[in-house]
């Protein structure tokens, strides 16, 4: 189960879901997720909505990976599924490209065997953070 501030930050889905978070550094990402069966379709395997939330974290991570103190909001993502995604799963994210203000990266999940299951591209914004007196729930995306 990720611990609340496991991101630098905390983030309520994420733990609910249970990320963990094993790599964030140097552009690179990597997050191992093991689904329950609350997460699962009618035919049994990983929902997709589960698997693109895994691959917008494993991105968002791979982002944020060269300046903790900087936050992201994801701007678009493309997602490709290739096959089903079960079992304990990993996902590698890599920042591809960054500019000032956009980071563009991109990540894979892979299933038990080490098969890649689903795979994304992503774009991310940067943005502050806000000051510790603002509201819980205030994001500039000026």
């Amino acid at each position: 189960m990720a611990t609340p501030k496991l991101f630098g930050v905390e983030i309520p889905f994420v733990s609910h879901l249970g990320f963990e978070l094993v790599k964030m550094e140097g552009g690179e990402s990597e997050l191992r997720y093991l689904p329950r069966h609350e997460h699962m379709n009618s035919f049994l395997v990983t929902h997709g909505g589960a698997i693109m939330t895994l691959l917008d974290v494993t991105l968002a991570t791979a982002a944020r990976s060269i300046d903790l103190e900087t936050g992201v909001v994801t701007i678009e993502m493309k997602t490709t599924f290739m096959q089903p995604c079960k079992g304990l799963l990993t996902g590698k994210g890599r920042l591809m490209h960054r500019t000032k203000s956009m980071a563009f990266t991109e990540g894979t999940i892979y299933d038990t065997e080490g098969k890649a299951c689903a795979h994304a591209t992503g774009t991310f914004k940067y943005v502050r953070r806000p000051a510790p007196t603002a509201p819980a729930n205030t994001i500039s995306t000026d």
